[in-house]
Parts: structure tokens; C-alpha cells; sequence
């Protein structure tokens, strides 16, 4: 439990502390939009690009390791596209958010850590290879289809239009280029990587900051039905899925199941919040789910820990 408090409290924190700039005044509603900004275009693309490039092939390619962890996102995806499709009747963006929510893990800001003072370094590589796949995979998917959904042209032309928009997007392009980088066995020079770990260091924050900044001000009563599946599909209903998985179809050393249920469990990742403001879609919900998945955290991926014989 008190590896746990020691890495949610301040991701909580920091949130709490953007609603306060807000409540107080001393930053205006607009400033939530200009920070997130701030993190999808200038500080989100280089960290993506040197945490892929620092991970070794053979790590990414885990296939036992990816094959749960992805089975688990697919699982949970599909549970999530039915219900926001025909429970809650919303369209291709929304849907995309909302399963993005439901999947997407706040890996590196609470996964690296969290595994870190639970299980020591050697339970790094797997939350990086988590990092990686829901960067490169889960990012560039969901982007793919909010950009299909909010594209009004048809036929060849939406094709067109998507590729464009996917080769232009800067989380997709320095996902891949720091794959590449990984895979060649390019060593990053020195100043390049340190240039991309001090700008990319202000990702987490700044997103999280942003999104205290957002929730100034707002009633999340008439979306309480959606954020409590969102919740609920990201806390139990993905690591039940990995669980299975692990079990039934991807046998790994104990060090590597555990990890892929523990980095399952997680919150849902501030990334949501940028990607859905960068497309205005879903923010509320997403935003509100994001918040109160990471306060539930405290006691669900404690039980996770617990079960492990971490923490």
C-alpha cells in the first residue's frame, strides 16, 4: 500500500493542483488548452521518441508479453465500443475516446515507478515495453479513428485525408522514428537524448496540471453512468482479461506476468486528456474519468500488489 500512496498521491496532487490555479484565478480557462498544446506538440513527441529508443528490441518484442498486454486492451476495447455504441448511442470519435480511456494506462508516470519501488529494476523493462505499446499501438489506432470519424469526405479521399493527417501527427511520428532508432541499434548522441528527457520530464505534469486546469468549473453529473464503465472496464475488467490471458495462453516468468496484470490495473494516463482535447471530443468524460480512476487506484492496484506478494 505505501508503494502505492507514494506514486498516486502526487499524480493526484499535481491534478489538484492545476483546479486550484483555476479556482484561484491565478490561471485563466484558456490556459488549460495552451499547456495541452504545450504537451501534444512540444514535450509529449520527444520523451515517446527516446523511451522507444532506449528500450532494446528484444524487449519490445516480447511476443509472449505483448501478446497479453494487447489481449487485455482488445478485450476491454471491444467491451467498451459496444457499450459506449449502444448504451450511451455515441459516434466513432466519442467511441474512440472512450475506449482510449477505458485501455489506456498511465504507464509511464505511475507504471515505471510503482515497479520500480515494488519489484526492483529489473521490473523497469516491462512497464517500458507497456509505455511503448500504448504509444505506438493504442495512440496511433485511436488516432487513426477519431481522424476517420471527424473526416466528412468519402471514398478515396478520406484515405487521403487520414494518411496525411496520421503521417503529420507528432505522437505517431516519433513513436516510430524512435522504433526504428531501437531496432537499427543507433545509439541516441548524448545531447539529443538529454535534450528529449528535459523537455519530454514536462509531459506528465503538464497534462495532468492541465487537466485539474479543465475540471474547474464543471458538473460531471449527467456523464456519471459512462465515467463509472470507463472506470470500472480500465480497474477490473482489464486485469481480470490479462489474468486470463497469462494464464491460458501466455505463459512468462513470474517477473512478467505479474507486471503485465499490475501495469493492466493501472489509471486511466493523462495522455487520454490531450488526445481528446486535440480532437475536442469527449474531454469531460474522459477528464472526470482519468481523475477518479487514479483516486480508486489507491485501493484497487494495492489489491493487485497484494495478490502478487509486492508492495
Amino acid at each position: 500500500m505505501e508503494a502505492v500512496i507514494n506514486v498516486v498521491v502526487p499524480v493526484f496532487g499535481v491534478i489538484l493542483s492545476g483546479y486550484g490555479a483555476g479556482r484561484l484565478g491565478i490561471l485563466g480557462p484558456e490556459s488549460s488548452e495552451a499547456l495541452n498544446r504545450f504537451v501534444y506538440y512540444g514535450a509529449l513527441p520527444p520523451l515517446l521518441f527516446v523511451s522507444m529508443a532506449s528500450v532494446a528490441p528484444e524487449a519490445i518484442f516480447n511476443w509472449s508479453f505483448a501478446g497479453a498486454y494487447l489481449g487485455g486492451i482488445l478485450i476491454v476495447s471491444g467491451l467498451s465500443f459496444f457499450l459506449s455504441k449502444y448504451l450511451f448511442g455515441h459516434d466513432l470519435p466519442s467511441l474512440s475516446i472512450h475506449g482510449m480511456t477505458a485501455i489506456y494506462g498511465n504507464t509511464g508516470y505511475m507504471g515505471i515507478p510503482l515497479s520500480l519501488v515494488a519489484f526492483g529494476p529489473e521490473a523497469v523493462v516491462p512497464a517500458a515495453v507497456a509505455t511503448v505499446i500504448n504509444s505506438a499501438i493504442v495512440i496511433g489506432v485511436v488516432t487513426a479513428l477519431v481522424e476517420v470519424g471527424q473526416n466528412r469526405v468519402q471514398g478515396l479521399a478520406i484515405v487521403r485525408d487520414v494518411l496525411r493527417a496520421l503521417v503529420r501527427n507528432p505522437l505517431l511520428v516519433a513513436s516510430v522514428a524512435g522504433i526504428l532508432i531501437s531496432v537499427i541499434g543507433l545509439p541516441l548522441p548524448k545531447p539529443i537524448e538529454t535534450f528529449c528527457r528535459i523537455l519530454g520530464g514536462a509531459a506528465g505534469p503538464g497534462a495532468l496540471f492541465a487537466i485539474g486546469l479543465f475540471l474547474v468549473g464543471r458538473s460531471f453529473r449527467g456523464h456519471a453512468g459512462e465515467v463509472a464503465a470507463m472506470v470500472l472496464l480500465k480497474l477490473v475488467a482489464q486485469p481480470l482479461a490479462t489474468l486470463a490471458l497469462v494464464i491460458i495462453l501466455f505463459p512468462m516468468t513470474p517477473l512478467w506476468a505479474g507486471m503485465a496484470i499490475l501495469l493492466a490495473a493501472l489509471p486511466s494516463g493523462a495522455n487520454v486528456f490531450v488526445i481528446a482535447l486535440r480532437y475536442n471530443t469527449y474531454v469531460e468524460q474522459s477528464s472526470a474519468a482519468i481523475l477518479f480512476s487514479t483516486c480508486i487506484s489507491v485501493v484497487s492496484v494495492a489489491l493487485v500488489l497484494v495478490f502478487m506478494g509486492g508492495g
